[in-house]
């Protein structure tokens, strides 16, 4: 119970740490790009440092040097950014839904180190973070979306979200899906204090291509994917 506590304000702590960090640099001489990197890096690798995490990882060769893609994958927990920011290498933003970006200190960190907001009931303020998505793809970022939209209590993959595929398709932009399982066993949904020392599995699927395809065969078929990749990841914690 003690050490559940601990590894929890270890996480809180350290994004505390870097959010404001990153509010005193864009008061003073704006956030760098490098600055935001290195922070979030550090961040990424203290959560899963914190809690135990045995982030087991397959699949980084799909990662194209050079290319910017949609990364897709099934959302379990609050754990998925720092495991998918610990794992995957390139540069990274998440497009996150409205309510995060009202989190004092949280939020407006967010939002300075170029993470995007989304409004799904706002259909104006959804077309512009879908905007601002495909530049951070043309400018050579990936940018990750949970295409459920929220996290899934029972661990089952819910319904896709249209958004992300249409910025994939108009931006040009492969999507590179992710399976993961375990993060909902460190920290289920709705839960507080973190369960240390569990296994975490992260596979990395072939980029799926978005020329040519609808926007609901390109949902199918990385729906279809996704599923694959999370057994995959369901068997590479479990070793």
């Amino acid at each position: 119970m003690t050490s559940s506590l601990l590894a929890s304000l270890r996480v809180v702590e350290g994004l505390l740490r870097i959010s404001g960090a990153t509010l005193v640099d864009a008061a003073l001489a704006g956030v760098s790009t490098e600055r935001s990197e290195e922070r979030l890096r550090w961040w990424a690798r203290r959560v899963v440092e914190a809690t135990g995490i045995d982030l087991r990882v397959e699949g980084r060769q799909h990662l194209a040097a050079g290319e910017s893609f949609v990364v897709m994958s099934n959302h379990q927990s609050h754990l998925d950014v720092p495991c998918l920011f610990h794992g995957l290498t390139p540069a990274m933003r998440m497009v996150a839904k409205k309510e995060l970006f009202r989190v004092p200190l949280f939020g407006p960190a967010m939002r300075q180190a170029g993470f995007l907001e989304v409004d799904r009931n706002n259909r104006t303020q959804a077309v512009a973070s879908l905007q601002g998505g495909r530049a951070l793809l043309a400018s050579g970022f990936q940018v990750w979306i949970a295409p459920e939209g929220t996290r899934s209590p029972s661990g089952n993959l819910l319904p896709f979200k249209k958004g992300g595929f249409v910025m994939a398709l108009e931006a040009g932009a492969r999507i590179l899906p992710v399976g993961i399982h375990g993060t909902r066993d460190v920290l289920p949904v709705n839960a507080v204090r973190a369960r240390v020392g569990r296994p975490v599995g992260l596979v990395v699927g072939a980029p799926i291509a978005t020329s040519g395809k609808t926007r609901d065969a390109l949902m199918s078929e990385t729906r279809d994917t996704m599923l694959a990749l999370i057994e995959q990841a369901r068997s590479l914690a479990a070793r």
